[in-house]
């Protein structure tokens, strides 16, 4: 019997695989049978785990750039440092001090040990693709694409850490909220956005404390301030600072028609209280109120709640997360030592009594994002041209894709204004 053999042509680097591959391609004329291994099922699978084959390998390539982005060899060398320090007679007399570094220590193991296992997860991956490619078993696909994109995707979210260079892209973040002109409308849309960070600093595993918060006339908020403690959290949400506008039918407009309201956010560094900065006590006014609350028993009966105003600039600092007046004014001292910082950092300037008291109008043409609900549904960052459709998942705190436009145009120095 005579088996004519139809050559297929070199089609990868496999020899063995390419024998086979011929082998099967026989067929008898005579009965017209063909083999149970069809050759062209077994080209398309080849070439498909190939394929996520040379993905893992540029992944393994940029785990190697990422370990020198971040690196890991001086992290670990702190690491040793700071434990040596934390077993030396003595550590906890300071009880800030220590505190401060086992935070710093957990923070620094935890870069390390995501790194590490982002490494075996590509090593782990890369066993399951080539499983399947010895089996041919196709139905090991679509687990190998997801965690090929999954890595992918934390390598992305690593690789932005590494553009965290400021000087205090690593501290806490104190975010305040300002209401714009425009009543009820204006301080609901405050609301919104301070419940937006909220839930973002959730979705990061970032602890939330609400320093100071004063309720809008009818809805809402007219400001409200927080801080958000983690690792790079001023380093994320610096991009957020500006004017944020809302575009949607008002809830409160009885004719339902349309409105545009504006809030601004201000984001500033939580700075440590040992920095050197002059301040004239002369140039700080203190005012003292009642603490608001949710009512009944949890309503501040005492003046505990402090407010401090910065003569020189003009700026207006509250805290009342407190239990005493002395506790506020503390928190409230270091609030406004972030601000007055974050200015002179921001200006360029060299003594804080330059600092001069001039903010944006939180009003059109300033605005840094538009949230537009009616008559379609949009998020557009007017910096970076950046976009998402749903709406309603961007106000549920998915607002990193926005975050991370921005780190990149920033390191790029693409970064624009008014982008339309």
């Amino acid at each position: 019997m005579h088996f004519p053999v139809y050559k297929a042509g070199i089609i990868r680097y496999n020899i063995k695989r390419y024998a086979q591959a011929q082998a099967a391609a026989r067929v008898c004329p005579q009965s017209g049978c063909q083999a149970d291994f069809c050759f062209g099922k077994v080209f398309w699978n080849m070439l498909q785990f190939e394929e996520l084959k040379r993905e893992l390998h540029d992944k393994q390539a940029a785990l190697d750039e990422l370990k020198d982005a971040l690196g890991l060899e001086r992290l670990r060398e702190e690491v040793e440092m700071l434990e040596n320090k934390a077993a030396e007679p003595g550590f906890w007399d300071n009880m800030e001090a220590a505190q401060k570094v086992l935070q710093r220590t957990a923070a620094l193991k935890q870069k390390d040990e995501t790194y590490v296992k982002l490494c075996a997860r590509a090593e782990d991956a890369l066993a399951l693709v080539e499983m399947g490619d010895e089996a041919e078993d196709l139905s090991l696909l679509p687990e190998a694409q997801a965690e090929i994109e999954a890595i992918a995707n934390e390598i992305e979210t690593m690789r932005l850490t590494t553009l965290l260079t400021g000087e205090y892209d690593s501290k806490n973040a104190i975010l305040t909220f300002h209401a714009g002109s425009g009543g009820t409308e204006a301080q609901d849309w405050a609301e919104m956005l301070f419940r937006m960070y909220n839930r973002w600093a959730e979705r990061h595993g970032f602890k939330v404390t609400t320093l100071d918060y004063l309720d809008g006339d009818e809805a809402g908020l007219k400001s409200a301030s927080v801080l958000v403690e983690g690792e790079n959290a001023y380093g994320f949400l610096k991009s957020e600072a500006g004017v944020h506008r809302l575009v949607r039918v008002s809830p409160f407009d009885s004719a339902g028609r349309r409105h545009t309201s504006f809030s601004s956010l201000e984001v500033m560094p939580e700075i440590d209280e040992d920095l050197s900065v002059e301040i004239n006590p002369d140039d700080i006014k203190m005012e003292v109120y009642r603490a608001s609350g949710a009512g009944g028993q949890k309503v501040n009966k005492t003046s505990s709640a402090v407010r401090l105003i910065h003569i020189p600039t003009g700026i207006v600092v509250s805290c009342q997360v407190e239990r005493s007046q002395y506790q506020n004014r503390d928190v409230a001292m270091k609030m406004l030592i972030s601000k007055l910082v974050e200015i002179k950092e921001r200006e360029h300037l060299e003594k804080i009594s330059d600092i001069k008291g001039e903010q944006k109008e939180i009003t059109w043409g300033s605005q840094i994002r538009s949230y537009v609900f009616m008559p379609y549904t949009l998020a557009k960052d007017h910096r970076t041209g950046c976009e998402k459709g749903n709406i309603n998942a961007v106000m549920d705190g998915e607002i990193d894709e926005f975050i991370t436009a921005y780190l990149k145009a920033l390191s790029q120095g693409t970064l624009g204004e008014n982008i339309e």
